[in-house]
């Protein structure tokens, strides 16, 4: 289980997870080519260690654990999977 970034990103891309993020699992960090192209922040399910250091420093609270991602969410776990090509 991953941890997984949802609609409360969309347009806030604050990176206050990146830095608490121990493994370097969240991305588009802001000195990345792609960071202005992007509407929000995505978690690499994969790299992802489920640590949850990410959630409390979530400033609009958009960080769930893939197990408690609300319903109306749910397509957020492809979106952050597939922008790692997962």
């Amino acid at each position: 289980m991953a941890y997984v970034i949802a609609e409360p990103c969309i347009g806030t891309k604050d990176t206050a997870c990146v830095d608490a993020c121990p493994v370097d699992c969240i991305h588009p960090k802001k000195d990345e080519s792609k960071f202005g192209g992007e509407e929000m922040l995505y978690i690499d399910p994969v790299e992802c260690i489920d640590c949850g250091a990410c959630v409390p420093v979530c400033p609009v609270s958009a960080i769930f654990a893939q197990d408690d991602l609300p319903e109306k969410w749910t397509d957020f776990t492809a979106k952050n999977a597939a922008f790692y090509g997962r």
